[in-house]
Formats: C-alpha cells, sequence, structure tokens
C-alpha cells in the first residue's frame, strides 16, 4: 500500500518507520527541522521493541507534492484534525481512506465533516513515545498497538488491506475491534483521566497511583466518563474502571501523557479534546462530571494563554 503518515511525531514516527521497516511504501508528512533531518539522514527510532533508521524515505511538507495514495494515517494533534482535513485533500484519490489516530472521540466526525463520511474509519492506538530531536524518536512506555474499523463495524476490504500492512510490523500489535466506538471510548476513558491529573497535579503516574487522594481523583475521574459512555449508549465493560488503573499501575513510574507534558511545557494541548470533551457532551447529556470539570477549568487559563489569548 501507498500510505501516507500525515504528522510524524511520536505516534507518526514510530508507526511510520515500523511500516517503512516493514517494506510499505510510507511518505512522511512533516515540517521544519525534523522534516529537514529526516531528508538528510532518514528516521531514527529508538525503542525497547527494536532500534532501527529508516535509511531512505520520502517526507514533504506540501502534500500536493506527493499525488494519490491508498491511506492517510493521521497522527496529528486532536485539535489540529480539522486543519488537517483540509491540507490532506491534494492525497485523496477515489478509494483513499482516512484513519484518525488522535486522543479523544470525535476525530472520525470532525474528519467525515470534511471529507465525507465514507472516507473515514475509526481508529485509535497505544505508546508512549515522543520526538527526541530532529529526525529521531524515542518511544520510552506501553507496548505500541494499533486499531482501526469502519464507523459502522462491518467487514470490509480496505481494512483487512490496512490490518495486513501492519501485520509484519515488529514491536506492533494490530487489531481490528469488533466495535470501534467502544475501543475509542475505552481509550478515552483511560488518557483523558491520566492526562487532566498529570497536568493538574504536575506529577508522573508513579506518583498519581501511590498517593490515595489522587489515586481516587483518577479513579472518579474514569467513572465519570464511563457515566457519559452509557449516557451516549457506548457499551463499555462494567469493570473498566478496576481495568483501567491495572494500566495505570503498568505504567513506568515516570511516565506522563502527551497532553500534561504539553500543558507542563506551556505549548497549546488537547485540552479541549479531552476534559474538555468530557464537559462538552456531559452538558449536552444533562449529566454533571465534577471532576472532569474542576480539570478542565483548572487548566483552561494555561491552555488559553498557550494559544496566545488575552485575558484579564
Amino acid at each position: 500500500m501507498r500510505i501516507a503518515i500525515f504528522g510524524t511525531g511520536g505516534v507518526g514516527g514510530y508507526f511510520g518507520g515500523r511500516l517503512a521497516q516493514a517494506g510499505e511504501d510510507v511518505i512522511f508528512i512533516a515540517r521544519g527541522e525534523h522534516l529537514h533531518a529526516m531528508r538528510q539522514g532518514g528516521l531514527r527510532v529508538e525503542s525497547s521493541k527494536g532500534s532501527f533508521r529508516v535509511e531512505r524515505l520520502e517526507a514533504t511538507d506540501d502534500p500536493g507534492t506527493v499525488g494519490t495514495v491508498d491511506a492517510i494515517v493521521l497522527c496529528v494533534k486532536a485539535w489540529q484534525v480539522a486543519d488537517a482535513a483540509r491540507a490532506l485533500q491534494p492525497m485523496l484519490g477515489p478509494a483513499t481512506f482516512v484513519v484518525p489516530l488522535q486522543n479523544g472521540v470525535e476525530a472520525p466526525d470532525q474528519l467525515a465533516a470534511g471529507l465525507g463520511r465514507e472516507r473515514v474509519l475509526g481508529g485509535l492506538c497505544g505508546i508512549i513515545a515522543y520526538r527526541a530531536d530532529p529526525g529521531h524518536i524515542r518511544h520510552v512506555g506501553v507496548d505500541p498497538f494499533v486499531s482501526f474499523a469502519e464507523l459502522d463495524n462491518r467487514p470490509s476490504e480496505r481494512v483487512e488491506r490496512l490490518r495486513q500492512a501492519f501485520e509484519p510490523c515488529q514491536g506492533t500489535t494490530v487489531t481490528v475491534p469488533l466495535d470501534i466506538e467502544a475501543a475509542m471510548w475505552k481509550k478515552f476513558l483511560f488518557i483523558t483521566a491520566i492526562s487532566g491529573m498529570g497536568a493538574v497535579a504536575r506529577a508522573p503516574m508513579g506518583v498519581l497511583r501511590s498517593q490515595p487522594g489522587t489515586r481516587r481523583l483518577l479513579e472518579r475521574a474514569m467513572e465519570e466518563i464511563h457515566m457519559l459512555a452509557r449516557a451516549r449508549h457506548v457499551t463499555l465493560p462494567s469493570d473498566i474502571v478496576t481495568t483501567s488503573m491495572g494500566l495505570i499501575d503498568d505504567l513506568p513510574a515516570d511516565a506522563t501523557a502527551s497532553m500534561q507534558r504539553d500543558i507542563m511545557q506551556g505549548r497549546a494541548s488537547e485540552l479541549e479534546a479531552q476534559n474538555g470533551a468530557v464537559v462538552r457532551l456531559a452538558a449536552q447529556a444533562g449529566i454533571a462530571t465534577p471532576v472532569n470539570a474542576f480539570i478542565y477549568h483548572c487548566l483552561l487559563a494555561m491552555e488559553r494563554r498557550a494559544r496566545g489569548e488575552r485575558f484579564s
């Protein structure tokens, strides 16, 4: 398959690099010093699952020069999805489809609004990785996985083709969930709680899970998201909070979520797509989510400042 990786940070660099390592025809959409370094020396991926370098690759900051591709794996931040939907259109052929791997649950609808629902799959991934230097991705936690499916969960030839492309990738598990919306909400519940609590507490996972107060707040944040999922007729396992806490207990003690890192470093973040989405969707459903509301409003001023907004 000819696959475009739109956004070559920790997620796009790792999974795109693995696809290229496995022999797929991969085009990286990147920018700035990162793009320059990739063009000069390839892409280096450092990982406990096997480090490697993609020596020769195709990379550009202009989707208009790529031509059409079979699939686009969208790896930008959640708040960049709408702009990305416009930017990627030169790469669309009659059968091109897009797989969003953002944190949150709203990216498929945002893409469908700009591209048409028939072009969009549901998707998610798991990995703790970041750009260590230009041209250098470092994977530091979580066994990497990628999951995707048609939004109506029907089997399809294009999903199977993409699954087969990922199947040989070293250090990567690929699955096609029976219920992609439930799979996305399962991840949403987990990542939103750890991202928000980590950003408010300014602490890594080892601290959050070991202190009784912050541990209970993690549980409460996830319980609220579980309640919201039920209100939206999304079926999650009854023990989802318990199993998610087990995942948190298995994370490296120094692990932090990408939203947390962005907020702590004064960058624009996925706050609106995570805790902000919980608050917004809960208001639509007429239910209260006080822990997520507390997290969101505590972080909102910093988010607005990072985006250059002026307020008194």
